[in-house]
Formats: C-alpha cells, sequence, structure tokens
C-alpha cells in the first residue's frame, strides 16, 4: 500500500474515554472490557475497504499528567491483536467533560464514535450489537445502552426533559419522600420503555455511555464546553435531536458506577447548579 494510499484509511470506531484522576483499577477495568466487546465486534464488523478497525483514546483530563499507556500492558485482551490503537491525549489540564471528549471528536474520521466514563464496564456484545443497529437505522444519531450498577439494580440513563422539582426529588430527598412521587420519577426517567425492543424518539440521554455517528455529532460540534461538568450531555442531546433521533438499544448493555451529584459535596453541588442554570435558560425553565 502507498503512503497516500495508507492516509486515506479511517477507523471503524473510535472510542474516547476522560479519565480524571481514576483509579488505574478501575480504567484497566474499564479497557479490559472495551478489549473483550472489540473482539467480539471484529468477528462480525465489515469495515469498508477505506476503514481500519477501531483506535481508543484516553483523556486525561489530570493537572499533573502522570498517567501512562504502560500501566494498561497487562490487559487480558491484547490490543494488538485486534488492529486496535490505545492512544493518550494529555496537557491540556482539567478542562471539563465536554472539552476533553471534543478532543477525541474534533478530528476523528471514524464512522462511529463512542463517548465513554472511565467507570462503565462494557458488556461483551455492547458494541457489535449497537453498531449492528446503527447500521440498520440510518434515522438514529446515537443510542442510549440498558445499564445497571455493580449491583445489578437497574440505572434509567434515558430522560424525560426536566424539571426543578424533578432534580429536588431525586438529589436531596431520602427514599419515604421519593415514593410519594415515584409516578413523577418514573416517568422522568421513563421506566416504561420496552426491554425487549429498541425504542427511538428519546429525548435525553446520558454521556456516560454514547455510541453514534461521527459525522452526525461533529455537525452538532460536539458537547458545549461552557457546561464544565453535568448538563453537558442534556445540552447535546436536545441538539441531536434537530438532525436524527435518540434510540435505547437493551441490548446494549453496560455497568455503570456513577451520578448522584449532591452526594459528591459543595463543589460538584456547585458545578451542577451552574449548569443547570446555564441549560435551562438555554432551552427553557420548567418548574414542575
Amino acid at each position: 500500500m502507498t503512503a497516500a494510499a495508507a492516509s486515506e484509511h479511517r477507523p471503524l470506531l473510535r472510542i474516547a474515554i476522560v479519565s480524571y484522576h481514576s483509579p488505574r483499577d478501575e480504567l484497566a477495568h474499564a479497557l479490559g472490557s472495551v478489549a473483550s466487546a472489540l473482539r467480539v465486534l471484529k468477528t462480525a464488523a465489515t469495515p469498508t475497504q477505506d476503514e481500519t478497525f477501531a483506535e481508543i483514546l484516553l483523556i486525561d483530563n489530570s493537572e499533573d499528567g502522570q498517567l501512562r499507556l504502560n500501566q494498561f500492558a497487562d490487559l487480558s485482551v491484547p490490543l494488538g491483536e485486534l488492529n486496535t490503537e490505545l492512544r493518550l491525549i494529555q496537557g491540556q489540564g482539567n478542562v471539563g467533560y465536554g472539552a476533553a471528549q471534543n478532543l477525541a471528536l474534533v478530528n476523528s474520521r471514524a464512522r462511529f464514535h463512542l463517548i465513554m466514563n472511565p467507570d462503565v464496564v462494557v458488556a461483551d456484545e455492547a458494541l457489535k450489537n449497537g453498531i449492528d443497529y446503527l447500521q440498520q437505522n440510518p434515522d438514529v444519531a446515537v443510542l442510549s445502552p440498558s445499564a445497571s450498577d455493580s449491583n445489578g439494580a437497574k440505572q434509567y440513563l434515558c430522560k424525560q426533559y426536566p424539571s426543578l422539582l424533578n432534580f429536588f426529588l431525586r438529589g436531596f430527598m431520602p427514599g419515604v419522600v421519593q415514593a410519594l412521587f415515584q409516578h413523577r420519577l418514573a416517568h422522568y426517567e421513563m421506566r416504561s420503555l420496552r426491554e425487549d425492543q429498541p425504542s427511538k424518539g428519546i429525548p435525553i440521554i446520558s454521556g456516560c455511555f454514547m455510541l453514534g455517528r461521527t459525522r452526525t455529532l461533529q455537525e452538532v460540534h460536539g458537547f458545549d464546553e461552557r457546561y464544565f461538568l453535568y448538563f453537558e450531555d442534556f445540552d447535546l442531546s436536545m441538539r441531536l435531536n434537530r438532525h436524527r433521533t435518540l434510540a435505547y438499544l437493551p441490548t446494549m448493555h453496560i455497568i455503570h458506577n456513577g451520578g448522584n451529584a449532591a452526594g459528591k459535596g459543595s463543589r460538584h453541588i456547585g458545578l451542577f447548579v451552574r449548569s443547570a442554570r446555564h441549560f435551562f435558560s438555554t432551552w427553557g425553565w420548567r418548574l414542575f
């Protein structure tokens, strides 16, 4: 292959993981699960003639920049065997989640793009099922997975448009009070979505795991970098819905250990409030 021909090749999939002082074991677990899912995908994927397979970009948002790729040389599924390159982006400092994710999106030539948190573990069939679905449904921009925490409890990553009351109930009220508003919260968290088939027309999906089309994500310019943390995924979902639909794919499974801004201390509450103010000022306030 000539140098010119080689430069025309692009990945089928780019995976972007943002880390901010993430524990090494957490990152290794996430990367190991991605490698296992890529192995399943590779047996079924059919890249076009100008595509290679996959690449993973690890974006280090820490100020010290001490993360090193050789920390992950012992993955159970070697990435080299999968024709997958692991690359590190660092030196930008803590620019915020959305801005860090955009570093991996802005110059991507991949057909598909995965936005992923470091506290996510990907099921073996997840990437295969997700990319199969996107290939069969050109009207879908981005997919949201079926998620649970490490104890097996269901997480609801798809949301209706939010209200201030819903945030107050979910973030600050004890379970006994939340139970009084269970129907309201169930509606907001879209708990009635079917688990035996995909659902389209989802208003908002979580940024902990978004699998979508690179071109569409680039057309909306990725995340709005005015959100340092929180609500950047809500805003992105709103803008993506202007182009194509969002969908929930129950056969794309992940384990996710995160969320609960109110339980992370006053700084996170402050970031949450600031981002919420910007989101509602942009898209419209809803009290109830």
